[in-house]
């Protein structure tokens, strides 16, 4: 991280709070802007390799053991950590947009299994655009909230990087002892993706500073694909 303790703590740069009103919109045109784009990127990532005999093979892989799929989600972990920092960097634009680019291809890849199932067996028809309508909606009503009240909702931090740890403890804990995470898991983690989404929109709009707007977007696309993926995995199980 190029901060000493925070991205946020650089006088140097001006937040687009305090930004003149042109300069804020910019910035926000641009976080969105970008967001698209990685979500756009994504959607044809997907669409790739489940095109492609890659696919299967893939998934065979990163399923094949129950080990196999922590080890998969470590190096998740790894790569995001990777990409925040690169997309945070305040020299260099390239390495932020390698950050961004690096968290959609891992992102892709993490996606894989689920959307491999989603699509492929009958029982899920429809499920993945339902899923994707249903994210889009959350989404928007909770954008809507930061945006119209101006709230600043920084308070969550805290709550959700504890949140955030206890679901990955619970995950990895159902991967070694082999048992199943029911529908109350799915239902917390879907709240705690809205958390993110109106922690993450409300840094948009104050803390964020003028030039992070690649930075800005990764952070609101990881919220996003977050929320999709236990969208989908919550209209599955309700299928089986």
């Amino acid at each position: 991280m190029e901060y000493a303790t925070n991205p946020y703590d650089a006088q140097r740069y001006s937040t687009a709070a305090l930004a003149a009103v042109d300069e804020q919109a910019s910035f926000i045109a641009k976080t969105y802007l970008h967001l698209v784009g990685a979500v756009g990127a994504l959607v044809v990532l997907e669409f790739f390799l489940l095109q492609t005999p890659l696919a299967q093979p893939m998934v065979r892989l990163m399923m094949g053991t129950q080990y196999s799929w922590l080890v998969v989600l470590g190096l998740f972990m790894g790569v995001n950590w990777i990409a925040n920092s690169w997309a945070l960097s305040a020299t260099s634009l390239p390495k932020q947009y390698m950050g961004l680019g690096l968290y959609v291809v891992a992102q892709a890849i993490i996606l894989l299994p689920m959307l491999y199932f989603a699509t492929s067996v009958p029982a899920y028809a429809g499920v993945v655009p339902t899923a994707a309508l249903a994210t889009l909606g959350l989404f928007a009503a909770l954008t809507a909230v930061v945006f119209i009240t101006r709230r600043d909702f920084s308070f969550l931090r805290s709550l959700l990087m504890f949140g955030g740890l206890a679901a990955v403890g619970f995950i990895v804990c159902a991967i070694i002892f082999n048992f199943t995470l029911g529908p109350i898991f799915t239902y917390v983690m879907i709240a705690l993706a809205c958390g993110y989404i109106l922690y993450d929109t409300s840094n948009v709009l104050h803390h964020y500073r003028i030039g992070q707007h690649v930075a800005a977007s990764l952070a609101l696309f990881a919220s996003v694909a977050l929320l999709f993926w236990y969208i989908l995995r919550l209209f599955m199980s309700s299928r089986d």
